[in-house]
Parts: structure tokens; C-alpha cells; sequence
């Protein structure tokens, strides 16, 4: 349970501040006090639905993959990847308080920021989540409570046996880490 509560916030604080810079870099979009919700949205979005909406559109595509070259296939790679983090931002603005004005800066850059702010989450993930649970552990040792010191740490991904993903699973190593933490308890 303090995986699961350690990677939901830091991951949560992360959006928070790129939904931030969206709102600060972006002309057509104004965030305001919705960017709290809008990050549990997106946080949300991210664990859940992400692997879910990536996976559909890959076997969507999967059917017309041996008619496509090299070049082709990353292209749609690519697309494939900027039509998930649309369908996520089109769900934020949605369900939240962020507002959109502009057709090209509201709905088509917002998911280019997301792409590269998740790339770099995924690079920094790890060193984050160490640091968070660190947090964690100091507050529930001041408030009282027990930490889960008697279940054991995960490794680190290199000490870790080394594991074949599914190929087309559409999960981050951090999904299916956290899936596997959830089966576990």
C-alpha cells in the first residue's frame, strides 16, 4: 500500500507542476485552481487508463503493420503515442477546471508537453519515488504509525532478475512494476 500511495503522489506532484507549465507556456490554456483536480485526473489517467487507450490503438494498428516500411511504422509509432497523451488531455479538460481557448495551443501542444514531460519523468522516476517514500516513512514515524518495515523493499530495476515485459503490453516498467506490487499484497 505505501508503493501505491508513494508512486500516485509523487507522480501527482509531477503533473501538478507540468499542468503549471502548460498553463504558464500555453496561450490558449488557462489551468487556475483546477489544476488540482486536473492532476488527479491526469494521475489517474496515467496509472489506469494510458496502458488501456495504448494498447487499443496499437492493435488498431497492429492489422495494417505488414503493409507499412520502416519510416512508416515509426510515423506511426509516433502518432500512435501523441493520440494517447491527446485522448488523456482531452479528458482532463473535460472533467476539470482547465479551460482551453485556442484550437492549436489547447488541444495540439499540451500533449506535446506531456510527451516530453513523461519521457523525463520516466528518466528521473526511480531517484523520486526513493526520495518520496523517505518522506512517507518520516511522516508516518511523527504521526505514530508503523511503515511497511517488515515487507521488503523493491530492488533497484539492475538488481532485479531480469524479467521479459510483453511486448505489446502497452505498460511503462513503472506500471507493471506497480501492478505487480498490487498482486502481490
Amino acid at each position: 500500500m505505501k508503493n501505491w500511495i508513494v508512486r500516485f503522489a509523487a507522480l501527482y506532484v509531477f503533473n501538478l507542476a507540468v499542468l503549471l507549465l502548460i498553463g504558464l507556456l500555453t496561450p490558449g490554456v488557462n489551468v487556475g485552481w483546477g489544476v488540482l483536480w486536473a492532476s488527479v485526473i491526469l494521475t489517474a489517467g496515467v496509472i489506469w487508463l494510458k496502458p488501456l487507450i495504448h494498447k487499443w490503438f496499437a492493435s488498431m494498428t497492429e492489422k495494417s503493420a505488414s503493409r507499412r516500411n520502416k519510416a512508416g511504422e515509426t510515423f506511426v509509432r509516433i502518432g500512435l503515442v501523441f493520440a494517447v497523451e491527446l485522448v488523456l488531455w482531452i479528458l482532463v479538460v473535460w472533467f476539470s477546471g482547465v479551460a482551453v481557448h485556442n484550437w492549436l495551443f489547447g488541444y495540439i501542444l499540451p500533449p506535446v508537453f506531456l510527451l516530453i514531460a513523461w519521457a523525463i519523468y520516466d528518466a528521473i522516476d526511480d531517484r523520486l519515488h526513493e526520495r518520496a517514500g523517505v518522506i512517507y516513512d518520516r511522516a508516518s514515524a511523527k504521526i505514530g504509525r508503523s511503515t511497511d518495515a517488515a515487507s521488503p523493499t523493491p530492488a533497484s530495476p539492475t538488481a532485479a532478475p531480469a524479467t521479459k515485459p510483453e511486448p505489446h503490453d502497452g505498460l511503462t516498467a513503472e506500471q507493471r512494476r506497480m501492478l505487480d506490487e498490487l498482486g502481490g499484497s
